[in-house]
């Protein structure tokens, strides 16, 4: 966090955000005390954004990749109507644990449906269509992970794919590498428009044509 935008603007941000702290605190100050990659939560911006995300487009069905430990989901969740609900896949069990406790101290639970195991693997067994999908797992299968989602999207559905300033130089070679053919994939597919957002580490949203 603050690699691509300063720390006092993050701050500043976050600051004029409305966002509903209650269990976002306890979850918060949880990850970074027990995990090493805490930077990996959305964070009170993001997770507003999502929330955002899920009024203005009316989402119900809502696909996320890459739980960690429930930030995004949850802010997700909470903004969906009544019936609404969440696929949310991972394949570590310990974080998705932590995530599953704060979904039932937020009261979402019932709207959130806990998937462990590879995302691809996952994905094949899911039927569409999804409102809103959400990429945030490992940087080296986003272009399989969006290639899995683009037929399972609805005609007025959206890709949201974070991290994707990575591309620009990211945290490694690897990373940067990956993301970067990723972004080139989106770029050049016909099927979709998309605009990659330059706040926190990039946030792309795609659509269909």
């Amino acid at each position: 966090m603050g690699r691509y935008v300063p720390d006092e603007i993050e701050e500043y941000a976050e600051r004029y955000t409305s966002a509903r702290w209650d269990v976002f605190g306890r979850l918060g100050a949880e990850t970074e005390a027990t995990r090493d990659d805490h930077v990996m939560m959305v964070g009170a911006v993001e997770g507003a954004f999502l929330s955002f995300l899920i009024h203005m487009t009316r989402a119900t069905r809502v696909l996320e990749l890459g739980t960690f430990t429930g930030w995004s989901s949850i802010a997700m969740a909470r903004a969906l109507p009544p019936g609404g609900s969440i696929v949310t896949c991972d394949v570590n069990e310990e974080t998705t644990a932590v995530a599953r406790r704060y979904a039932e101290e937020a009261g979402v639970a019932d709207r959130i449906d806990f998937r462990v195991g590879p995302g691809i693997e996952t994905l094949a067994t899911l039927d569409g269509p999804f409102d809103l999908a959400f990429i945030d797992a490992d940087k080296e299968g986003y272009v399989d992970y969006y290639e899995a989602i683009l037929p399972k999207l609805a005609p007025d559905g959206v890709i949201g794919a974070d991290n994707t300033l990575f591309g620009s130089g990211g945290p490694n070679d690897e990373i940067t590498q990956a993301m970067s053919q990723f972004n080139d994939h989106v770029l050049h597919d016909d099927r979709v428009e998309a605009v990659l957002l330059p706040f926190r580490d990039g946030l792309t949203l795609i659509r269909l044509r």
